[in-house]
């Protein structure tokens, strides 16, 4: 029997104009490996913020029941191209309990029970969901297990991606946010240098109450010879980056090679030819991003996204991740909400303005039952 409930969609025209709305929609029954999932809890992370608000002047927005329109300046419409005239759902990850299934042993098999998925249109009353994605709760409640992906998972890869470079040291520019946190307590566990950047004072607080060695705060006037020291103390040349756009990325690389320069037994004038490693793994800053190239040759930055590294690390590994995420759901993998939201709450102008800012620690969940 098909099943009829709310749902986002996020509609960009060619004129730049932006519509985010629910809307009434009767998905058909679950096939195959498919699971149809009564939604409980979804997070708003910072990668679902691209397709929900990008760069939209949202300040300026129409806002009404259950929806807002919205424009997008020029360049950012320019670049958004690809997605003119699509309609997309939203939401990439959630929890919510499985109320029928595909014919595969591994949906049926999860007929009743609470599970953590990644629809990517988990802003819905129901959703349809990849069995083989998703991750049995047990007595875990959907709040605890709604994050249980995207970021789990990212700081996992983080560790895996830094191993297979051949680093035992991570540099990494958000500390605080809820990934930064998980990721200090995966470090922790698993013996590993970690260098943490922050932008005040309280996170510094806040991450060495948690066990942090080696946090740094890039307000402070000696910033940079904090970093500095941070990395000749660890030997982190391998970080990872969400901001993308300004400087960071270039300042991470000159600290690196100033220890890297530091430790050379004879001059080079190409630098030191220690590899130097930044993966930008998101886009909180749509400016450009500014290399300097002061730092010799041997340095390497390329972007880095969770789903392609999943699929090239095989299911045996995706798995053993998998399973160390559920047995720690509650204590290192465990993520923090500000508010919570129903989807009508979540399109409120005062809600918008405030999850787009993508304040560190102020993580949004929405409830679409209330």
């Amino acid at each position: 029997m098909a099943t009829t409930g709310k749902q986002l969609f996020t509609t960009l025209e060619a004129d730049g104009t932006l519509t985010v709305a629910l809307e009434d929609v009767t998905l058909p029954d679950p096939t195959g490996a498919q699971v149809l999932v009564r939604m409980e809890a979804a997070p708003i992370n910072p990668s679902d913020l691209a397709i929900l608000v990008g760069g939209a002047d949202v300040e300026n927005a129409e806002y009404s029941a259950g929806k807002f329109v919205a424009k997008l300046p020029a360049p950012v419409n320019a670049a958004s191209k690809a997605r003119h005239g699509l309609k997309l759902p939203a939401g990439n990850e959630g929890a919510g309990t499985v109320i029928a299934a595909g014919d595969s042993s591994a949906a049926q098999a999860l007929v009743g029970q609470r599970v953590s998925c990644v629809p990517g249109s988990a802003y819905s009353e129901y959703c349809l969901a990849d069995a083989n994605l998703c991750l049995p709760l047990g007595d875990h409640t959907a709040e605890e297990g709604a994050s249980a992906f995207i970021n789990p998972m990212t700081a996992l890869g983080f560790v895996e991606t830094a191993k297979a470079d051949g680093a035992k040291a991570i540099l990494h520019t958000v500390g605080a946010s809820n990934l930064g946190q998980m990721l200090t307590r995966i470090c922790l566990e698993d013996g590993i240098e970690l260098v943490n950047i922050v932008r005040k004072a309280e996170h510094v607080d806040l991450l060495k109450g948690q066990g942090a060695k080696h946090v740094v705060n890039a307000s402070d006037s000696d910033f940079f010879e904090q970093l500095t020291d941070a990395i000749r103390e660890t030997g982190a040349f391998c970080g990872f980056d969400p901001i993308g756009g300004g400087t960071l990325v270039d300042t991470a690389f000159k600290a690196m090679e100033r220890v890297a320069y530091e430790q050379m037994t004879e001059y080079s004038r190409y630098g030191s030819n220690q590899m130097k490693r930044m993966y930008i793994y998101g886009r909180l800053d749509n400016s450009p991003t500014t290399l300097t190239r002061s730092y010799g040759f041997g340095w390497s930055l390329s972007g880095w996204l969770m789903f392609p590294f999943l699929q090239a690390i095989g299911r045996d590994t995706v798995m053993r991740m998998r399973q160390r995420v559920r047995d720690n759901l509650t204590t290192t993998f465990a993520s923090h909400y500000k508010t919570r939201v129903t989807l009508e709450q979540m399109l409120t102008r005062d809600a918008v303005l405030d999850y787009r800012a993508m304040k560190t620690g102020e993580k949004y969940l929405v409830t679409p039952w209330g």
